[in-house]
Order: structure tokens, then C-alpha cells, then sequence
């Protein structure tokens, strides 16, 4: 079973630019699972990451710690399941990534409806695992429903 550990933040200020990478380019949407009673279980996620595809299982739990299993897919199929099969908007952004001291940090910019939007992510190996926080790191997120990318499929940034 594949466990990730991730913590989640707002970014404050532009300092991050100057150690990232190029980025790649994100489109993903969501497709529904639902448990007996109407209770979502996991989020099921198809995204197109540069050219590269995949499908994305989560368990639909709030915190840092979740079940995840992701499988490489032809890029043709994920762009019609993002064209007829997603449900809410398709989520746009920019992955960066920034090495920070010994960690890798991924700092998602995102577009179109949910623009203005910058979060960056921390997978770690441990929950009470210790790391350095940049300058430009600001409120921790992990937990707030509203910043996981399902819910801004559809409760977009701008409707806040």
C-alpha cells in the first residue's frame, strides 16, 4: 500500500523563483467515487503532467498522512477523460520545484479560475519528520479542505 505524507502551505512573496526549476505544466480533473450512503471515499484524479499521463487514486481523508496509487495512462485517454468524464473544472498550475537545505519542495502556481493561488507541498517520510521552513513559506493549509486540489475543481479560488 502506497502512504503519503504531506504537508501543505501558502507561499508568500516571489523569493522561491530564483531556486526553481523550469515547472512543468498541470491539467487534472476529478472523476466520482462514492461510498455506500454517499460518503466520498477516495478522489480519483486523471492529469496530464507535461506529456506524460496518469491516474490517481487518494483516500478522501483530511490530514497529512493518506493512502495514494498512481498509474501511468496513454496521454490520449487522459486528455478525453479530462474532455468528457471530469466532474467540476479542470485544475490548472505550474509545479516547480525548489531545493530547500535537504528537502525538495513543490510549489504549485495556479491558473484560470483558481489564479492568484501559490501552495507549496512537502512530502516527507515521517509525520513528526523536522524540516526547515524558507522565508517565503507562510500558513500551514494541510488540513483546510478548501486548498486540496478536488475541492478547487470545484469551489474555484476566485469564488472565495
Amino acid at each position: 500500500m502506497a502512504t503519503e505524507i504531506e504537508r501543505k502551505f501558502l507561499v508568500t512573496g516571489d523569493g522561491w523563483r530564483d531556486q526553481a526549476d523550469q515547472g512543468v505544466r498541470y491539467r487534472q480533473g476529478y472523476l466520482t467515487s462514492l461510498a455506500p450512503g454517499g460518503e466520498a471515499k477516495v478522489s480519483i484524479r486523471v492529469r496530464m503532467q507535461g506529456n506524460a499521463a496518469y491516474l490517481n487514486i487518494k483516500s478522501a481523508t483530511l490530514g497529512i498522512r493518506r493512502q495514494e496509487f498512481e498509474y501511468p495512462i496513454p496521454a490520449a485517454e487522459a486528455k478525453a477523460m479530462l474532455k468528457d468524464l471530469c466532474v467540476g473544472a479542470v485544475v490548472e498550475k505550474t509545479r516547480y520545484h525548489v531545493t530547500f537545505q535537504e528537502h525538495v519542495w513543490e510549489i504549485d502556481v495556479f491558473h484560470g479560475d483558481n489564479a492568484g493561488l501559490i501552495v507549496a507541498e512537502l512530502e516527507l517520510s515521517d509525520e513528526h519528520e523536522v524540516f526547515a521552513r524558507p522565508a517565503w513559506l507562510g500558513e500551514e493549509v494541510s488540513e483546510d479542505t478548501r486548498y486540496y486540489n478536488v475541492c478547487l475543481a470545484q469551489h474555484p479560488y476566485k469564488d472565495w
